[in-house]
């Protein structure tokens, strides 16, 4: 649960400020904008506490924040502070360019619109340095559902152009100028700290020369307390704000006892304190009673919760203190950090003991702890953090630690930075003095990247070699990385990932085979191998033709996936595109939107960009009208797969619109392409060029059901050219028989509109299954009709969410049966309601009958 900074006992009270925070509540966002020390996090902290009609999240932004998933995690833990429900964007995140991306941020308005009347304050907004990170926010706080709102606090201008915002929401900007204190406020602070009144003169000296800085002020009052001519003290404060605090810390300092001066000096060295922590690591007795003495004498001391357990220095007062630490105890840093990072270690913070043991540059001991996580860094998407502790360790020191640079290689993979990952990991290849067991590691995790890369006989080089390493020596023991290095991991990911590179070659017998080794190993029961293999299977039977079996698979993969808390992870990628091929091969493109959606944005997760080509393949297919889908947004070039299905597309797009078709030469394999040049000599009224092109097209071995049914169906179609009635009718009845167990509808529209009329016209009755070939090819052919009544079209996901509306399923009942967070079928339901200008599910039911969409 957050909680509110505690105000200081001598804090000022400003109404008038408040008052202009109060009125920013209409608008989504407000910003302040000052530098340190002058009393933003205090004015906040009063603000919040004078408005207890308002509930109010605070984060206090560090270093690890620009970590999106650490970011996202912290914000959701606050509004579980707001209820026992827990809140699953549903949607995977932080992995790909340090960003927490479009349908994560949709899925987090949808948790503010549940808590409507909620604040975020996010306060030293300023330690962010992630672009990607900074526009998210700034995405976020534009969008934001009423009664809420976001203040984003923050030494520095984060550098958005606000000028939008100060005439669309009025948007509230307290900077300097509005945080300097007024002479009364000023005279106020100085008498609570000093502990009598000041004299004008001395007060209008303060004024000069702090003008009405915060901390200049409350540093001055603390130089003041021991002064015999306080006038002359405050008239004789000279030069920048940074020499003034560096002569007023002094001058604080002073008036301490020499014990008391070197315990706040030792105190410097933490990030935040604990009285068990200061009373472990600095051998005192009682920590909390030092804490209570300097909140008492205005020490700079600032209370993190409510039962004030945790603490930290004003970060001002904290650099000074740690400035003149070093100075004088440099040498004893180190043991301070290491006997802090132990402590945390021992309370099970592994987060702040790596800071503490970077900090003291302990590389050994850093690289040990990060070489002995588990598995759970990989489930929990944790990468970035394993990422950005490796990267502070100095690359000489990795250098002397190969499974270091290994695993550093691997976690890059993993975090959506695949290409700096695989020269990580090639570096390693060559190294002289690498292991049979590290090679085995090494190719395994360069054949992983398959899915990120055009190449992928690549991926198949790099997986044969790490499968002889494996099988010539099956005693081999690879260092644990993660827990996914142990030789039945390694040889089920490079089997797995030995099948996409044929998958995605166009070799789909071979591809199978490995596949099926890769499931038959032992550690193809790790639940998110599996769904991720399963997806591949059901991706690789989809693209073959085997929409049945495809469909069931993907089916298998989602289910597993939810049961083990991995939706929102990238591995459900491929069982999501797979079900919306599926869907598309029945020929029912429109009931593909929403799993094609949750597959692309598992996919940009990490930039898997083949499966992103797939993806991009499938959009255009469902809507080649639509301009958007015609630029692909994919890195890289296509796989060859997908590469020769565009191409094939564009041909059948030039060939409805009555142009000339391609030839493009012979070619031995079949493939889009071939079927694309037999249809276009046919329209070409060609019938012996058609001929010869389906001739010189071997049949692969143990053909597969899209390509049977395509070349059944094109050589029904070359037989009525040929005027061969009775051979074309049996062709294609053949095609019918064939296609029908797979659920293979598409097929026959794509061939073309004369196989579909062949089809329809095949004497007797049609069953039912003809009937749906030739009810789907009408439907395909029409575009999705929009209706004139609405300012903002629906999208497919949309009409697919809406039409489950009438159902009175819960949304927890129909996110578990669409396979997505419950958060997400909120998000789109939000979507729907304001598109149709309703409040609620009946008015949206009522409205979509209105307008036909039910």
């Amino acid at each position: 649960m957050t909680v509110l900074p505690l105000v200081p006992v001598h804090a000022v009270d400003r109404p008038r400020l408040r008052g202009r925070l109060d009125a920013a509540l209409s608008a989504p966002v407000s910003t302040l904008v000052a530098p340190v020390g002058s009393g933003k996090t205090v004015l906040l902290s009063q603000w919040a506490m004078s408005r207890p009609d308002v509930r109010f999240i605070w984060l206090e932004l560090h270093a690890s924040d620009n970590d999106p998933q650490h970011f996202i995690d912290r914000l959701l833990d606050g509004f579980r502070g707001h209820t026992d429900a827990p809140h699953d964007l549903g949607t995977p995140h932080a992995l790909s360019d340090r960003t927490i991306g479009r349908p994560a941020l949709d899925a987090l308005s949808a948790v503010f619109r549940e808590h409507a009347g909620t604040a975020v304050v996010i306060d030293d907004a300023h330690a962010i340095t992630n672009s990607a990170l900074l526009a998210d926010l700034w995405w976020l706080a534009d969008h934001l559902p009423p009664q809420s709102h976001i203040v984003l606090s923050s030494r520095v201008d984060l550098g958005f152009a606000w000028s939008r915002h100060r005439l669309r929401h009025s948007l509230i900007e307290l900077r300097q100028a509005d945080l300097a204190l007024d002479a009364a406020s000023a005279g106020t602070l100085l008498e609570r700290i000093v502990g009598t009144r000041v004299s004008e003169a001395t007060l209008s000296a303060v004024m000069d020369r702090t003008e009405g800085w915060a901390a200049g002020v409350q540093l001055t009052a603390l130089g003041l307390r021991d002064q015999a001519d306080p006038e002359r003290f405050a008239r004789n404060l000279r030069g920048t704000d940074r020499l003034i605090s560096d002569y007023l810390g002094e001058q604080a300092l002073a008036q301490q006892p020499p014990d008391r001066r070197d315990l706040l000096l030792r105190l410097s060295v933490f990030d935040r304190m604990s009285a068990d922590l200061i009373e472990a690591v600095l051998h005192i007795d009682d920590a909390a009673e030092l804490f209570e003495e300097l909140q008492h004498d205005s020490m700079f001391l600032i209370a993190l919760d409510d039962q004030q357990e945790w603490f930290r220095f004003h970060r001002l007062f904290r650099d000074l203190l740690h400035y003149r630490f070093r100075a004088r105890h440099g040498a004893d840093e180190s043991r301070l950090l290491i006997a802090a990072a132990d402590w945390h270690l021992r309370d099970g913070d592994l987060d702040s003991a790596m800071d503490y043991l970077l900090r003291a540059h302990e590389w050994d001991r850093a690289l040990d702890l990060i070489l002995a996580s588990g598995r759970d860094v990989f489930e929990r998407s944790r990468t970035l953090s394993v990422s950005r502790w490796l990267d502070a360790v100095p690359a000489e020191k990795r250098a002397t630690r190969p499974d270091a640079e290994i695993l550093r290689g691997i976690v890059l993979g993993m975090s959506g930075d695949a290409v700096r990952g695989e020269d990580v990991l090639r570096g390693q290849a060559t190294r002289d003095d690498l292991t049979s067991a590290q090679s085995a590691v090494v190719n395994a995790y360069i054949a992983a990247r398959v899915q990120f890369r055009s190449e992928p006989e690549i991926a198949l080089r790099a997986a044969k070699t790490s499968l002889e390493h494996l099988t010539r020596d099956p005693s081999l023991h690879p260092p644990d990385l993660l827990g996914l290095t142990h030789p039945s991991f390694l040889h089920t990911l490079a089997r797995t990932s030995g099948g996409r590179a044929h998958f995605l070659a166009g070799d789909f017998v071979r591809a199978r085979r490995w596949f099926d080794d890769a499931l038959a190993g032992p550690a193809s029961s790790y639940s998110p191998y599996r769904v991720h293999l399963l997806g591949s299977i059901a991706l690789l039977d989809a693209w073959c033709g085997r929409i049945t079996a495809a469909t069931a698979l993907a089916q298998e993969a989602l289910e597993l996936a939810a049961d083990a808390q991995l939706l929102a992870h990238p591995a459900p990628a491929d069982a999501y595109l797979a079900a919306a091929l599926a869907a598309v091969e029945r020929g029912e493109p429109r009931n593909a939107a929403l799993n094609l959606h949750e597959g692309i944005v598992r996919a940009e997760a990490n930039r898997r960009s083949q499966l992103l080509w797939i993806g991009h393949l499938l959009r255009a297919s469902i809507d080649p009208d639509d301009p958007t889908n015609a630029r692909p947004q994919c890195p890289g070039g296509p796989p060859p797969i997908v590469d020769l299905a565009l191409r094939a597309e564009a041909a059948r797009m030039t060939r409805g619109r009555g142009a000339q078709t391609f030839d493009g030469g012979p070619t031995a394999a079949w493939s889009p392409v071939v079927a694309e040049r037999v249809a276009g000599a046919l329209a070409d009224h060609r019938p012996d060029l058609a001929r010869r092109r389906l001739q010189m097209s071997t049949p692969t071995h143990d053909a597969l059901p899209r390509e049977s049914v395509e070349r059944l169906v094109l050589g029904g179609w070359l037989a009525s050219v040929e005027g061969d009635p009775t051979l074309s009718t049996r062709l294609l009845s053949e095609a019918l028989s064939a296609a029908e167990p797979h659920d293979l509808v598409a097929v026959f529209p794509r061939i073309g509109p004369e196989a579909v009329r062949l089809v329809a016209e095949l004497p007797g009755v049609p069953s039912p299954f003809r009937a749906t070939v030739i009810r789907c090819a009408h439907e395909m052919r029409q575009p999705r009709a929009a209706s004139p009544q609405l300012a903002e079209q629906l999208t497919d996901r949309e009409l697919e969410i809406l039409a489950y509306l009438p159902s009175r399923m819960t949304n927890t009942e129909l996110a578990a049966r669409c396979f997505v967070s419950v958060n997400t079928i909120k998000t789109h339901t939000a979507h729907i309601y304001r598109k149709l200008d309703v409040a609620n599910r009946n008015g949206a039911v009522a409205k979509a009958q209105e307008l036909g969409f039910l």
